[in-house]
């Protein structure tokens, strides 16, 4: 497929309004299971609602949160497929034009290093001012270029972890470091349900780029072993929907885990992505 400019800006711009405005069909599906199985009253109506809310969110493409998100990426490129500087800066003014048809929340920083750290260098007023995290490439078996766009807002950013776990040559010591990590993060997150997104890597940026990629990969309809594992463990712990205990803490887990290395550590990284989130979206350019 052979896209001019102006249609992969296009693409980007739209892609990026649905992936911050709509709930996937799965994800609908997972909050309908969820209300069916709800036995607390507060909890069931808080479900139904984010349901109500992401349905009202999707027909009028608008922010399905007012932390509207920061754009992350991960682009799949296949055998024969070719990417060029020209398409990588269409894609990032695609992402601006996006941000400002959504439109994104105004929470860029300006100013110099120590500035965007303190924030003293004022807000940028511009939607597009937010800009998007460093792009994550991986190939793909399928001969197209393929992008994914995900908003990740603040508070699963606050909760979330990355850090070293002995794993004492048993896997179960490393799930139950992610169960104990996941309750704490979701006890404190609020936003629950939550959707927990896992990568155990050899390193910092490898952990957390597998978490991105587990995200891509995930589905509501589909758990492994270790994944249900994480699920229904944090599911007991009655932390509920808001805080308010029920059933439902967690919708899913969502885990990918990379290449390994002899060693006496895992490196992990988990986000407990909030009740709006993943907030994901793809496009073929």
């Amino acid at each position: 497929m052979n896209l001019t400019k102006e249609q992969i800006i296009e693409k980007v711009s739209r892609t990026l309004v649905e992936a911050g405005s709509t709930f996937r069909e799965d994800k609908k599906n997972a909050y309908r299971a969820a209300i069916e199985r709800e036995s607390n009253p507060q909890a069931k109506w808080v479900l139904e609602t984010i349901l109500e809310n992401a349905t009202a969110a999707e027909s009028h493409c608008s922010p399905l949160c007012d932390d509207s998100g920061i754009p992350h990426m991960v682009l799949e490129i296949g055998e024969n497929v070719g990417v060029t500087g020209a398409m990588l800066d269409a894609i990032r003014e695609g992402i601006a034009q996006g941000l400002r048809r959504l439109p994104g929340r105004p929470m860029g920083i300006m100013g110099n290093d120590a500035q965007r750290i303190d924030q003293s260098g004022g807000l940028n007023p511009d939607s597009a001012g937010v800009e998007p995290a460093p792009l994550l490439i991986r190939r793909t078996a399928d001969n197209v270029c393929r992008l994914h766009i995900m908003m990740f807002g603040g508070g699963p950013a606050i909760r979330a972890k990355t850090y070293r776990v002995f794993h004492k040559h048993n896997t179960d010591v490393v799930l139950d470091e992610i169960i104990a990590w996941s309750k704490e993060a979701a006890a404190q997150l609020g936003c629950t349900p939550c959707t927990l997104a896992v990568g155990v890597g050899r390193s910092h940026f490898e952990a957390s780029s597998l978490m991105m990629q587990a995200l891509v990969d995930g589905s509501y309809t589909q758990q492994n072993e270790m994944e249900q594992r994480i699920t229904n463990a944090v599911n007991e712990s009655n932390i509920g929907a808001l805080g308010l205990h029920g059933n439902t803490t967690v919708l899913a887990t969502f885990m990918k885990v990379g290449p390994q290395r002899a060693s006496g550590v895992r490196i992990v990284c988990v986000r407990p992505c909030c009740c709006f989130e993943p907030r994901i979206a793809t496009v073929e350019l």
